[in-house]
């Protein structure tokens, strides 16, 4: 259902040390681009996360209600991608936990550029 995702950064270079060393927590890397976009993920047949400069060239700026989430593949692998994003100079939004207990687990962080994600590990039924 869904192909990529897009969001903004200000500084191409230092976005992409940041999810190149981020996404490979989860298998993900860098899979095509040009000079202002880069595109992520485990392939082209998957969800893709794009990294760009904003093609109008006006400043970047975040979404207030909006996320990206990148599955962890358990609470292990939740817990891990966030003190991953720390590590690399992201900010906290919310530590890992229960969200709703026995279904949803999540942490939340702003990338340098302020942008929000949501590492997650979700079990239905």
């Amino acid at each position: 259902m869904l192909g990529y995702t897009t969001i903004g950064v200000s500084d191409m270079a230092r976005a992409e040390e940041f999810y190149n060393a981020l996404l490979a927590e989860v298998g993900a890397k860098q899979l095509f681009g040009m000079d202002r976009i880069k595109f992520y993920g485990t392939g082209p047949d998957a969800a893709m996360l794009a990294i760009c400069i904003p093609y109008d060239e006006k400043e970047q700026h975040r979404g207030n209600g909006w996320m990206i989430a990148i599955p962890g593949g358990s609470k292990e692998g939740v817990d891990k991608l966030y003190a991953k994003a720390l590590e690399l100079g992201a900010s906290d939004e919310g530590a890992p936990g229960d969200r709703v207990p026995d279904v949803f687990y999540g942490a939340y962080v702003r990338d340098l550029d302020g942008n929000k994600i949501c590492f997650m590990d979700m079990k239905m039924g």
